[in-house]
């Protein structure tokens, strides 16, 4: 659950500053999101959280 949020507030931060500095459009994050919540109900989603769940563990590992 706390794996979720985080990457949910980093993508959050993400968008607003592409939003602001690199010049998307609302509309486009508009799109992508919409884009997320139909690949959440699809049938690669636990593929997808899968790969997530061993990136976010790799990086966890890293030792800086």
């Amino acid at each position: 659950m706390a794996l979720t949020v985080s990457a949910v507030i980093l993508l959050l931060v993400v968008v607003v500053l592409l939003i602001r500095r690199s010049g998307l459009k609302f509309w486009h994050a508009i799109a992508c999101t919409l884009l997320g919540f139909y690949l959440a109900s699809s049938s690669i989603a636990p593929s997808i959280q899968q790969v997530t769940s061993n990136v976010a563990g790799m990086i966890n590992g890293l030792k800086l």
